[in-house]
């Protein structure tokens, strides 16, 4: 199967059933950047309940901008406090310490761009993952894909669909119970080298 998808930040469940079940991967780089969206913001479980990070961007006077010239806004610390808030919520989870070498120089590194950054992020998460497959980037934006299914509805954060996804456990779910299609990263530091068998079982619908 082909998909297509935006890069997002550190991309929820969600992206990466998607992907996971995917013979190849397409991103759309070529849309409008819009707010609201998981282009830069993930979801993580902290010990309050669900916890939003944002990247921070650089907004210009222009109507519509384009995600690829998107411009990070480094002039506050947030790479530091999505570290922080990491360390905070998954440093008690069974598998934080198997992927934390792999993961924190993200936190270090400056990227001006978030299109960029994201899939750096998604490089990182794949070898995390162990999971190998295909990937391009549009060429031009195309409200109707021919070729592949489009999946690009899953970018937006404010009219999310509700997913059938198996629970697994959570570090803090006695307190909030289970929460359902978070950041990748709390997947990952739960069920660790089991994340990927995850990913292949479930099954993902649009309306």
């Amino acid at each position: 199967m082909n998909i297509i998808l935006h890069p997002t930040y550190f991309p929820n469940i969600a992206h990466f059933v998607a992907i996971a079940n995917a013979d190849h991967v397409m991103f759309e780089v070529d849309d409008n950047f819009l707010k609201q969206t998981y282009r830069n913001r993930s979801y993580i479980y902290s010990a309050n309940g669900k916890l939003a990070l944002n990247i921070p961007v650089v907004h210009t006077q222009k109507n519509r901008q384009k995600y690829r010239d998107v411009r990070i806004f480094n002039e506050t610390k947030w790479q530091d406090l999505h570290w922080k808030s990491l360390l905070s919520a998954y440093r008690t989870s069974p598998f934080f310490e198997y992927y934390e070498d792999e993961l924190q120089p993200l936190f270090n590194i400056k990227a001006d761009y978030i299109l960029d950054y994201n899939l750096k992020c998604y490089e990182v998460i794949c070898e995390c993952l162990q999971l190998d497959i295909q990937t391009s980037k549009s060429k031009i934006y195309q409200k109707e894909i021919a070729n592949a299914t489009d999946f690009r509805p899953l970018v937006n954060a404010k009219k999310e669909q509700p997913q059938q996804f198996d629970t697994y456990t959570q570090v803090f779910s006695d307190k909030h119970g289970f929460i359902p299609n978070l950041s990748i990263l709390d997947l990952l530091f739960n069920e660790g080298p089991n994340a990927l068998n995850y990913l292949e079982s479930q099954t993902i619908t649009l309306q």
